[in-house]
């Protein structure tokens, strides 16, 4: 019994950390959904469940820029630690770490440019039928 306590409270809801993830990058879910080529109501499904299958995982990392490792090992309060030592370190005097600075507006240009380019090809085909 305590082990299967223990067995899923350390399991991690990958459905959650793909939207935890994906609201931090600011992509919304219609956004994905067209790139993947699915309904925005496909993407909430997937967003609530436990486990996502590792082919459907692995497209939605590729569409996001990342490995579906993170998605599927993303845990909130290790990225709030990085983030507040990273914070921390690149502000004091004489601190030689590195951030790597992350811009969510060039990743949704990103994606509205894939849209757009999507949006075109439709049109095309649809004026050669």
């Amino acid at each position: 019994m305590e082990a299967e306590l223990n067995e899923k409270v350390n399991k991690r809801h990958v459905g959650r950390n793909l939207q935890k993830i994906r609201v931090y990058m600011g992509v919304k879910q219609e956004a994905l959904a067209m790139d993947l080529g699915i309904s925005q109501q496909v993407i909430s499904k997937i967003e609530k469940q436990d486990e996502i299958e590792e082919g459907l995982l692995a497209r939605v990392a590729g569409v996001l820029g990342i490995s579906p490792e993170v998605i599927r090992d993303f845990d909130v309060e290790k990225a709030i630690y990085n983030i507040n030592n990273i914070r921390d370190n690149t502000f004091e005097q004489g601190s030689t770490s590195i951030a790597q600075q992350f811009n969510p507006i060039d990743k949704i240009v990103e994606l509205y440019e894939r849209l757009l380019q999507s949006e075109r090809e439709k049109i095309e085909l649809l004026k050669n039928k």
